[in-house]
């Protein structure tokens, strides 16, 4: 589902007074919208074909520092303009904020006006691209899980994040007295959300004290990271609104589950599902069967893409329904993979490795590519594990820590090849530099451990 505001409602919607404030953005390295707020008469008159934004954008760290070390732009290149055109297809209004409407844009060069290939947006295009030109398209949808906390961003931060209160203090899962408790931001989530043309099936409670997740309808690839991208943004304003805290941060607390965003994905040819075959094993195609064996082959070279930080990794732990091993298995949440409705047209894989803070455009790019190699080489899909996975020791295993990421990214031929050395070493440079900010830092751990006692 695109945008749900086409460029001629909004001039009527302009002249009535009902709109006055179009927000263009683009999608940053770390899945965030950044851009700029135009009053809607200019959007109409010059905005809606480009506008310019500082090449930094997609350079940066979370708390936009500017490395060095990106081959893309520097101190020393000076730090030029991005040209930024509207997708006008994803215009649409952000009911939660009063006369507002937001539209999506592609990030190109400056003066060519080439596609920028290491932004997030356009990484995903090139992989449904190859896609396309297999004759398939592809159906993905993800979870997002989050925390919500008593407290504004602002005082909390104040506070140094120090003693945060869940909202919710119990176990929520499925729990719907406990989820009536939160209503006062779900609610309008799922209403605003579906309102701006994003299909969101639910909201529930999620495994841990104060935890939630939002599920949004299936949609084609781009479409779906589009949603993801919109409702995290949206979930942060709304609880901002209420006076409370939502956290994409994958593990907040050493003695909590984690947050994390599973991706589910199908193949389809002709409208048809390319994943079944109602003759084969579990109903699982040929072509599926070779897909997920690319994404097995691959899950190692991949993993930064869904774990970007160093937090991330703290997550995959035994027993959290975080995933350790990149084995598959049919509907069985200890696994890396996840066979969902074997045996049905709504065949399909979840890859759980994701977390919270993944960037949906790069997870999804990075899951196409590893299939796509799949099918390409005709891999052949190992049996399904069957079991505990947390137990087995002889399955490969994800990287357990940043650093082990970063090297499977730089070393992958897999990704080299699907997305060009200039992507996959830009995004090697941010890996890297995140390990670089953790390794400056200071810990409280460090200091209640040994300041008396080293």
């Amino acid at each position: 589902m695109a945008g749900n505001l086409t460029f001629d409602a909004l001039k009527e919607e302009a002249a009535t007074g009902e709109i006055d404030t179009v927000l263009l953005a683009m999608v940053d390295m770390q899945g965030r919208l950044m851009g700029k707020r135009f009053h809607v008469s200019n959007f109409i008159d010059h905005a809606h074909a480009e506008t310019h934004c500082c090449n930094y954008l997609l350079a940066t760290d979370l708390v936009m520092s500017t490395p060095d070390g990106y081959a893309s732009t520097s101190w020393r290149k000076g730090y030029g303009d991005y040209t930024l055109r509207p997708d006008l297809s994803t215009l649409r209004r952000m009911p939660w904020l009063e006369k507002t409407a937001l539209v999506l844009g592609d990030v190109l060069d400056h003066h060519g006006h080439a596609p920028v290939e290491h932004s997030p947006r356009e990484m995903l295009k090139r992989q449904v691209a190859r896609l396309a030109e297999m004759g398939f398209d592809a159906a993905m949808a993800t979870e997002l899980e989050f925390f919500l906390f008593e407290g504004d961003y602002r005082a909390l931060q104040k506070d140094g994040y120090r003693n945060l209160v869940p909202f919710n203090g119990h176990n929520e899962d499925y729990c719907l007295f406990q989820t009536t408790k939160e209503e006062a931001v779900l609610r309008p989530l799922r209403n605003h959300l579906v309102a701006a043309g994003i299909p969101v099936e639910n909201t529930k409670g999620e495994a841990e004290v104060g935890q939630q997740e939002l599920n949004i309808r299936y949609a084609d690839a781009l479409g779906c990271a589009d949603h993801h991208t919109i409702a995290k943004h949206a979930t942060k304003e709304i609880a901002w609104q209420n006076g409370l805290s939502a956290t994409f941060l994958p593990k907040w607390a050493a003695d909590k589950v984690g947050s994390s965003s599973h991706v589910h994905m199908s193949l389809w040819k002709d409208g048809a599902p390319a994943f079944y075959d109602a003759d084969a094993p579990l109903g699982m195609s040929k072509t599926m069967r070779a897909f997920c064996a690319g994404l097995i082959a691959h899950a190692q070279e991949i993993t930064f893409f869904f774990a970007p930080y160093v937090n991330s990794y703290k997550r995959f732990a035994p027993g959290t329904f975080a995933p350790t091993k990149t084995v598959w298995s049919e509907d069985n949440r200890t696994a890396g993979f996840r066979l969902c409705g074997s045996g049905s047209k709504a065949v399909r894989m979840e890859c759980r490795i994701g977390g919270s803070d993944m960037n949906p455009y790069l997870a999804q790019a990075a899951l196409l590519a590893a299939g796509i190699k799949g099918i390409e080489d005709g891999l052949e899909l190992a049996p399904a594990y069957d079991g505990d996975v947390y137990e087995s020791d002889d399955v490969a295993e994800i990287p357990r820590n940043l650093r082990d990421a970063t090297e499977a990214l730089r070393g992958s031929a897999m990704l080299r090849a699907a997305m060009g050395d200039a992507v996959v070493d830009h995004y090697v440079r941010s890996a890297e530099w995140e390990q670089e900010e953790f390794d400056r830092a200071v810990t409280d751990w460090e200091l209640a451990r040994g300041f008396e006692r080293a």
